[in-house]
C-alpha cells in the first residue's frame, strides 16, 4: 500500500531540479573560494597529508572531501547549481595552472620545493623532523620502492606532491655491465695509442 501511495503521488515539475536556489554568482564564488583555502592549507601541510605514510592521513584526506561539500553546495542541490560549481572550479584551476607555467618562480612558492631527507647515506634529522616523517615511515616508503630500509639509500627526497624520489646507494647490475664496457674500452684506446706509438717509430727508425 506504501508503494502503491508513492507510486500515484504527483510527480515535481522537472524543471524543479534546474533551479537554482542561490545567486549564480554564489555559486561560482563558493567553489573558488574553497579551492584558493584548500591550495593553500595543503601547501602548508600537505606533503605528508598527500604521502599518506599512515591510516589517519587517509582519514584526513576522505574527510576534507566531506568537510568543505557543504561550503561548496550550499543550500542548493539543484543541476545547474552542479554544473556551475563544476565550471567555475575546473576554470580556476585551468587558469591557476597557465600562470603558473609561464611563471617558474611562482610555481615553486606555490607548490613548494621538494625537502631532501637522505642524502650520500645519511639522515637529515632537522628535514624528518620539519616533515614530521619518523624513520619507521621513511622505511615504509623505502618498502613502497623494493629496498629493504632507509639504509640501502644513498638519496631519498619528498616531493612537493607528496611522491618519494629515492637512489640506492649501491650499483645495480646494469650500471656495473656499463662500467665494465667502459674499462674494457679504455683498456682498447689504450692498446691502439700503444701499437700508433709502436708504428711511428719503426717509420722514424727507418
Amino acid at each position: 500500500m506504501q508503494l502503491l501511495t508513492i507510486l500515484s503521488e504527483p510527480l515535481p515539475p522537472v524543471t524543479d531540479m534546474f533551479q537554482l536556489k542561490l545567486h549564480l554568482l554564489e555559486k561560482v564564488l563558493r567553489p573558488i573560494i574553497v579551492y584558493v583555502f584548500l591550495v593553500a592549507a595543503l601547501r602548508i601541510f600537505g606533503k605528508r597529508e598527500l604521502a599518506q605514510l599512515n591510516p589517519f592521513d587517509l582519514v584526513v584526506l576522505l574527510s576534507l572531501s566531506n568537510t568543505v561539500q557543504n561550503a561548496i553546495i550550499g543550500d542548493d542541490n539543484s543541476v545547474t547549481g552542479g554544473v556551475a560549481g563544476a565550471l567555475a572550479l575546473l576554470a580556476v584551476n585551468y587558469l591557476v595552472a597557465r600562470l603558473l607555467f609561464h611563471h617558474r618562480r611562482l610555481n615553486e612558492w606555490v607548490t613548494g620545493k621538494a625537502t631532501v631527507l637522505l642524502e650520500h647515506g645519511k639522515l637529515h634529522r632537522r628535514a624528518l623532523e620539519k616533515e614530521l616523517l619518523t624513520e619507521q615511515e621513511l622505511n615504509h616508503a623505502a618498502h613502497k620502492q623494493g629496498f629493504a630500509n632507509w639504509h640501502e639509500l644513498d638519496y631519498a627526497a619528498l616531493e612537493p606532491d607528496g611522491t618519494f624520489t629515492m637512489k640506492s646507494n649501491s650499483v645495480t647490475q646494469s650500471e656495473r655491465q656499463q662500467q665494465q664496457l667502459l674499462d674494457e674500452l679504455t683498456a682498447i684506446k689504450a692498446q691502439l695509442a700503444a701499437l700508433q706509438q709502436n708504428q711511428s717509430r719503426i717509420q722514424t727508425g727507418h
